[in-house]
């Protein structure tokens, strides 16, 4: 009876798709990424993305462009040289001066307004290549940091992408393609937009400015806690979970993702009553948070509550089809 409840549950259900962008939208998007080439002071080569956001000027993440002796950035297969920076360091962001550079401008979005599970696409230059490449995905964190938001996305990327372009289903550019972490299933993150605009009107410093770490570039316990409970969580660590999740709600209290990353932990260790609390906690702020609904649903079914645990999953399939199609082979395998 069970299972036929849950295929007539299951079937009632209208899956929210969120279609890739269009081909023209895709083509328009591409128009704005370039490449950066970087000659460096120890006598290598050094390339990366970057994208054109006003007039004369392409941003490109700073450790693209840290120790280059000069640099010059490829547009439609003419090149350019770089005759300064504006660096922000810290964020990892730098505009580079292009003079004349014939490329269309970005449209820059708002990367705080963007939602979970929002489609957005990455296109960058990987791995030396000469043409950009497109991923797509969508939005799976918002960390906020500095009047902004650290964006991770499932829109993956390789080496050489850094410095490209994060854009919405609008085409939009919401963010800048930057960092990711280690391992096979890897996070990836992305600078916002808002700390792009605010370098705009910074004065031009020389191409070989004396760069100092970004934030991320640290040792590993000065990293932001959003960056702390990554290898902790994907290497199923639940002890170390528990002690970093539980310093990141003492010291940052209404930040929902350390709630759910607290959860997490303590779902793992059987401490199943206040992982739920924890868990409604987070999706009472965050009605999208479609990790928390996958926890919910798991803690649903194992305490015998069939039809609550269904009615999760029909809203997990609404937000995040592959995680539901996860998350009923591990119940109905039980």
């Amino acid at each position: 009876m069970k299972k036929l409840i849950f295929v007539l549950l299951y079937l009632s259900v209208v899956t929210s798709v969120q279609a890739l962008p269009t081909d023209m939208l895709l083509h328009q998007a591409t128009q704005h990424v370039v490449k950066i080439n970087v000659a460096l002071a120890n006598g290598n080569d050094g390339s990366g993305s970057g994208v054109v956001i006003a007039k004369d000027r392409v941003v490109t993440n700073c450790h693209v462009v840290a120790n280059a002796t000069s640099i010059s950035v490829t547009a439609n297969g003419k090149s350019y040289p770089v005759s300064g920076i504006v660096p922000d360091w810290h964020h990892d962001i730098c505009l580079v001066q292009v003079d004349n550079i014939e490329a269309p401008i970005a449209t820059i979005g708002s990367s705080n307004n963007l939602q979970y599970e929002q489609a957005v696409f990455a296109i960058g230059y990987p791995n030396f290549s000469t043409v950009p490449s497109s991923t797509f995905g969508h939005v799976k964190g918002l960390f906020a940091m500095d009047d902004s938001v650290i964006i991770r996305a499932t829109s993956t990327f390789k080496l050489g992408a850094s410095g490209g372009g994060v854009f919405d289903d609008g085409g939009n550019l919401v963010g800048v393609i930057t960092l990711k972490s280690p391992g096979k299933h890897a996070y990836y993150y992305n600078m916002p937009v808002e700390w792009v605009q605010a370098l705009l009107n910074k004065p031009v410093l020389a191409v070989n400015t004396e760069s100092t770490p970004a934030f991320w570039a640290g040792p590993a316990d000065q990293w932001p806690f959003f960056m702390q409970v990554v290898h902790p969580y994907l290497n199923k660590n639940w002890t170390s979970l528990l002690s970093v999740a539980t310093n990141w709600t003492r010291e940052e209290p209404n930040n929902n993702e350390a709630w759910f990353y607290l959860a997490a932990a303590e779902y793992a260790i059987h401490d199943t009553v206040n992982a739920e609390a924890h868990l409604r906690l987070v999706t009472t702020v965050n009605t999208k948070h479609s990790q928390a609904i996958y926890y919910l649903a798991l803690i649903a079914e194992e305490g015998g509550k069939h039809m609550e645990a269904l009615t999760n999953i029909a809203l997990l399939t609404q937000l995040d089809a592959d995680a539901a199609t996860k998350l009923k082979s591990t119940i109905y395998t039980k």
